[in-house]
């Protein structure tokens, strides 16, 4: 397979479904070599064959990001395979619950900090090291349309995607003369497992979820997936530190 990537490797966490899934597999299409990393073993193998019987090349590690010793080890173990790290997809997270303040056990809370920001802390972290031995690449993280606003019943979840676009805007000031990249994407609200888990919790909100966004319908995780390659290929040589929405016009509102 040829296209932007081509001789390059690619590291997606998150990678066993959804947003990560279909990213890793727009890597692999586009000619990268492909550490898919998730908590999920069994759902990155399951992934990895499908790239494989595609004619991409990719690698399947089961990791927690939000362990130091399990990120490493991936970091590491892609290196090893493919002989370097050249663009990183941050894309490991999950919501928790959606419930006010006060109704939010401080376990959960714990939980969603521990996988969405010390994750991309500790990833970005890792992969910073690895890129400055190399001499460059390319990060891109996984914040939200919530690191731009607020949401009721969300302020676990929309508080570590905060910390998510501080996190980038630093990293990337840190290592922008070191031929290193550093920026995010920010989903609005696309059908993934996650939002089919929200939406179960009070299934008639689908109707006003979509009567929210602007154009007038949910986005796809293939389409977000289009704007991290982007921001991570050569073509976005002149983006550092920025927050690229893929939120349907939600946030102009």
């Amino acid at each position: 397979m040829a296209g932007r990537f081509t001789g390059k490797t690619a590291f997606v966490t998150g990678a066993a479904s959804g947003i990560g899934a279909a990213t890793a597999q727009a890597f692999a299409a586009e000619g990268a070599k492909v550490a898919v990393v998730d908590i999920d073993a069994k759902g990155v193998e399951s992934l990895v064959e499908r790239i494989q019987k595609s004619g991409g090349v990719a690698l399947a590690i089961g990791a927690d990001v939000s362990k130091s010793a399990d990120v490493q080890r991936a970091i590491s173990v892609t290196v090893a395979k493919f002989g370097s790290l050249d663009c990183a997809f941050n894309n490991a997270g999950l919501e928790g619950v959606i419930a006010p303040i006060v109704d939010v056990d401080d376990d959960i809370f714990d939980y969603v900090n521990a996988v969405n920001f010390r994750g991309a802390w500790l990833c970005t972290k890792y992969q910073v090291r690895q890129m400055l031995r190399q001499g460059g690449g390319s990060i891109v993280n996984m914040a939200s349309a919530m690191s731009r606003v607020g949401g009721a019943g969300l302020a676990h979840y929309a508080g570590t995607k905060h910390a998510v676009l501080g996190l980038t805007r630093s990293v990337a000031l840190e290592v922008a003369n070191q031929n290193i990249r550093v920026n995010a994407v920010l989903p609005g609200i696309i059908r993934t497992a996650m939002f089919e888990r929200s939406v179960a919790q009070n299934p008639s909100a689908i109707d006003d979820i979509i009567a929210g966004e602007p154009i007038g319908r949910t986005g796809s995780p293939e389409e977000v997936a289009k704007a991290v390659l982007w921001l991570a290929s050569d073509e976005a040589s002149f983006v550092v530190g920025s927050d690229l929405l893929v939120d349907g016009g939600y946030c102009a509102q």
